[in-house]
């Protein structure tokens, strides 16, 4: 069993009440997930506030993912999803829209805020969050990210606009997340500090679904090879291993079918 390295560089928090961004799994065994990721990442879960399907996995004190048990019922797909910050769940609902992305549902008033449930133009899912309370959740320690992102995407370049124009990014406004261009990649970051990469290369109606525009949630670890063994041993399997900016990133799928990354890279930058 292994957590997340501490010695991760500074990267943008997902918790607290400045936080940009959540990231939430929806799965359709809250038990099996709840033994896996324990097994794997080192996280504990607690109840949440939005219902008996909804646990907080946590790092020590600190809230890291929430994770979500939807019934076979409905055609939701058992994924990682991030969840951007936004201010107007409404208007950002609408700007999503009026740039050819599709809302599946939301606005919808759940605990102290309003989430959406969405896809951008390429489609890659994703979700947005109005808080209509103050947290009280601790943010994560100083020079430590628990999670950061990736989204593979057809055009990084066309997906940083869609992205810029519905969440504000590099709009100027006070506390807006940046973009830079470096390279082949967008990195975007948030008070200064790296949140998300997006590359281009994905091919939307690739078989493959590590192929196809989405968003990957990665994990930082302490010993790759280690959480890879876990994994594998408690019914997930290895699904691609990537090398490049600094390490490696190891894309797993866990018992129920959710995709998600671990790496040892120091940060998403």
């Amino acid at each position: 069993m292994t957590g997340s390295d501490p010695r991760t560089a500074s990267a943008a928090p997902l918790t607290g009440p400045a936080a940009p961004c959540w990231v939430t799994l929806m799965t359709r065994n809250l038990e099996t997930a709840e033994r896996f990721y324990t097994q794997v990442l080192g996280w504990s879960f607690r109840p949440g506030r939005l219902g008996a399907d909804y646990y907080v996995a946590y790092r020590g004190e600190v809230p890291v993912a929430g994770v979500f048990a939807v019934s076979s019922a409905f055609q939701v797909a058992v994924a990682w999803t991030p969840y951007f910050a936004v201010e107007d769940a409404d208007v950002a609902a609408a700007r999503v829209r009026e740039r050819s992305g599709t809302v599946a549902v939301g606005p919808l008033t759940l605990g102290k805020g309003r989430g959406v449930l969405a896809s951008d133009r390429d489609g890659a899912s994703f979700g947005l969050w109005e808080r209509t309370e103050v947290s009280a959740s601790p943010p994560a320690p100083a020079g430590h990210a628990h999670a950061w992102l990736r989204l593979r995407t057809r055009n990084a370049f066309d997906a940083a606009i869609f992205y810029g124009e519905v969440l504000d990014w590099a709009s100027g406004r006070p506390g807006c997340c940046d973009v830079a261009y470096e390279g082949d990649e967008v990195i975007v970051r948030c008070g200064g500090h790296p949140l998300a990469r997006i590359s281009s290369g994905a091919v939307e109606a690739a078989v493959d679904p590590v192929v196809r525009p989405h968003w990957q949630v990665q994990f930082p670890v302490a010993d790759l090879a280690v959480t890879v063994s876990a994994a594998e041993r408690h019914g997930g399997d290895l699904v691609e291993e990537r090398t490049g900016f600094g390490g490696t990133e190891v894309t797993l799928r866990d018992p129920g079918g959710a995709l998600f990354a671990v790496t040892d890279v120091r940060s998403p930058a």
